[in-house]
């Protein structure tokens, strides 16, 4: 990124996109194109404000530091697409191999079968006689299993080219999409001080980000969850004096789970049969959110004592994590800090923390890095939040408004979506393969959104399920369920997805 603008860059990006042999000299603002000399004369020869480059640059400036977050942003969603792609052609290739290993060794068991059965049936009596047929059955068959496999092999591998083609197109264009972005993102550094090549790569750069998101709407889509069964867990603990509230579940990849009981302030383990191992008490806070670091490690929001008197380090707004070693918990570090605490999100060394109105972003080392949103409108503005598996977008729920807000990963708001059925909306919970899920307080239901934070694709569960009063929602990738933790009920809900 540091190396000078090289003559071939510069060439590449003066040269039409439409016409490869011409150079760009006008821009069109009716049609928001860049031109040369054969794109005006065939195609905006009526267009009435057609402008030379280097009058059209000046004056026009374009945000770098939003384009820059939009190019990232379009770039890993590109990868992210390619390697859906590759996982697709990869299973269609790992479910002919077996289909064919089927067929094969079903065909294989049936002959040996068939002719044990005739060496039996005959040996006792016309052993001599049907010494030689049996040979010569033998060797026919041998012939014509060795034909089959030969031409299932073949049809089948027609078939798996046939249906990897599509697949490998669109593998192609991401590359190829990909490539092309990429190297305008590098470019347009590099061209900060020059007004005419910044314009066109930006314009350029502007394009490729348009063109690269039709694409990938049509061909990353969203998998949307089926519900195929429930099972209820009872979570309170004798030494509990209150209903419990589970207001944040973590599964760990062990398959045991961790859940945030507020209404008596612990932190309780779950065995993978869903029964509390071990637990740790917090005195002087609410424990509110929670939210897995490694495999064996978790940070938990703690609320502190709201007072304008000095508190007591245990009444303190904080991070605090644990780490979970042979079905104990213990509590390690902890990071003060000078505002509330209700949610908490990790990326690869980055937590994220919702103060009510505002969300933090810190260094696992404790450092604020910098306030990336803050609405003051109102109280529970941003309640929770949660992050994408690529770390390029972040979510927050806001209680007051019933929203889902959609950030970059530099606080850019990209999308926003209230709709009738979210009210008031509680729990949030990203998956590794970045499916969303919103808990909704009011109507008891858990909705998966889509990763553009723009729509609802599904109400998971409602009420009718034996949902009341969802806080907080978690997927297990080991056992591909969803949690659900509810307001003062002793249960969690645990439904079986596909």
């Amino acid at each position: 990124m540091k190396w000078p603008l090289s003559k071939k860059m510069e060439t590449s990006l003066l040269t039409c996109v439409i016409h490869k042999g011409e150079k760009l000299t006008m821009y069109c603002p009716d049609h928001s194109q860049l031109c040369c000399s054969k794109c005006v004369e065939l195609n905006h020869r009526l267009c009435l404000q057609v402008t030379p480059l280097p009058q059209a640059a000046r004056g026009k400036s374009t945000n770098f530091k939003n384009l820059s977050v939009r190019t990232e942003n379009t770039l890993l969603l590109m990868k992210q697409c390619q390697a859906y792609q590759e996982d697709k052609m990869m299973s269609l290739k790992v479910s002919y191999k077996e289909h064919e290993r089927l067929i094969v060794d079903g065909l294989r068991v049936n002959i040996v079968s068939y002719l044990r059965e005739c060496e039996t049936s005959t040996v006792n009596t016309t052993h001599e006689h049907m010494q030689y047929p049996i040979s010569e059955m033998r060797e026919e068959i041998k012939y014509l299993l060795a034909d089959f496999e030969k031409s299932t092999i073949k049809e089948k591998k027609e078939e798996l080219n046939l249906k990897q083609a599509p697949i490998k197109v669109v593998r192609n264009s991401c590359i190829r999409l990909h490539y092309e972005l990429f190297h305008l993102h590098v470019a347009i550094p590099k061209v900060l001080g020059k007004p005419e090549l910044f314009f066109i790569a930006s314009k350029k750069c502007l394009e490729n980000i348009q063109q690269s998101d039709i694409f990938i709407k049509e061909n990353l889509p969203n998998h949307v969850f089926t519900v195929n069964g429930k099972s209820v867990h009872n979570v309170k603990m004798p030494s509990d004096s209150k209903t419990c509230w589970i207001t944040a579940v973590c599964a760990l990849p062990n398959g045991q789970v961790l859940v945030v009981d507020r209404n008596n302030n612990k932190v309780k383990l779950l065995s993978q049969q869903y029964q509390v191992v071990s637990h740790l008490d917090f005195r002087g806070g609410l424990i509110q959110d929670m939210c897995l670091i490694t495999p064996t490690e978790v940070a938990v929001a703690v609320r502190g004592k709201i007072q304008f008197i000095p508190v007591s380090e245990s009444q303190r707004n904080k991070i605090q994590f644990i780490t979970v070693s042979q079905s104990q918990l213990a509590k390690g570090r902890k990071l003060n800090l000078q505002h509330i605490c209700d949610g908490i999100a990790h990326h690869q060394g980055d937590l994220y923390t919702c103060s009510g109105n505002a969300l933090y972003k810190y260094k696992s080392s404790g450092k604020l890095v910098c306030r990336l949103y803050q609405d003051t409108s109102a109280n529970a503005t941003v309640s929770r939040c949660a992050v994408s598996p690529t770390g390029d977008r972040l979510y927050i729920t806001s209680y007051y408004y019933s929203k889902l807000l959609t950030l970059a990963r530099d606080g850019t708001l990209l999308a926003t979506y209230p709709d009738p059925a979210l009210r008031n909306p509680s729990g949030l919970h990203v998956t590794p393969a970045g499916q969303v899920l919103v808990c909704e307080y009011w109507s008891s239901t858990v909705l998966q959104v889509g990763w553009e934070g723009e729509s609802k694709l599904a109400t998971l569960v409602t009420h009718e399920d034996g949902v009341w009063g969802p806080e907080s929602v978690c997927y297990s990738s080991t056992t591909s369920s969803i949690i659900v933790g509810q307001f003062r009920s002793n249960n969690i809900l645990v439904f079986r997805v596909e």
